[in-house]
């Protein structure tokens, strides 16, 4: 662009154009890379997920190595990278957890109890049936099937 004063306007294209999109996990993602695409991004408003979505996609987000203070508790207790509030202190004051705002939320923060309901269903769903029930729904499966077989010949 030209430096001259007030001349904001550009009247060309731009010039030199990508043929190829970027890909952050091109020669294969890290583990770190990985964890950063699987991340969902909630208690922000849509500003702040685009903004880190963009981080994630250009290879730019920096996870934290350490908890930070929130700005209204004071507690070390920000556990998300480019938050400045902790995540109950955002649900709580319905605030974007990034930039402090009252905007609306895109992906709500879940209320400790319904995490502690989810867990509570995961690990109870999560048990696994004895050996021995297992082999005997395979042994009934299987006796049924010989008796359709043999009314078949009947």
């Amino acid at each position: 662009m030209s430096s001259q004063k007030g001349n904001v306007s550009r009247t060309r294209a731009q010039k030199h154009k990508n043929t190829t999109a970027f890909k952050n996990d091109k020669y294969g993602a890290t583990a770190q890379q990985k964890k950063a695409n699987e991340k969902v991004h909630d208690g922000v408003c849509q500003h702040c997920k685009e903004v880190l979505e963009w981080k994630v996609k250009y290879n730019k987000y920096k996870p934290l190595t350490q908890q930070r203070k929130c700005v209204k508790c004071l507690q070390k207790t920000v556990k998300d990278a480019y938050h400045i509030i902790c995540k109950p202190c955002a649900l709580k004051l319905e605030l974007c957890a990034k930039c402090g705002k009252k905007e609306e939320i895109v992906i709500p923060l879940a209320t400790p109890q319904e995490e502690t309901d989810a867990t509570d269903q995961a690990s109870k769903g999560g048990h696994m049936k004895p050996k021995g029930d297992k082999d005997a729904e395979d042994f009934d499966d299987l006796d049924s099937n010989c008796d359709l077989s043999e009314d078949g010949l009947e």
